[in-house]
């Protein structure tokens, strides 16, 4: 059996908890539609999730291997 690395095994229990708690935070905040209501939506707003949502694409997609990411299996 491996040894566990302690101080990284703490360190990464650390950082899955600040993002954990941004998640919460992001989760929270699209519940109530980012604060806004829909008649102050303009395509500033649009323009400005175009940039969020490429920017979770990106860690969706290093986290699940997908898009750049992506592992090519040689068959």
């Amino acid at each position: 059996m491996p040894k566990i690395n302690d101080a990284a095994l703490a360190t990464f229990v650390v950082r899955k908890a600040e993002i954990d708690a941004k998640l919460a935070r992001l989760a929270n905040a699209s519940a109530d539609h980012f604060g806004y209501a829909p008649d102050e939506i303009s395509w500033g707003h649009v323009g400005t999730f175009a940039d969020h949502a490429a920017l979770l694409k990106r860690i969706s997609d290093a986290v699940f291997r997908e898009g750049e990411h992506a592992i090519i299996s040689k068959k």
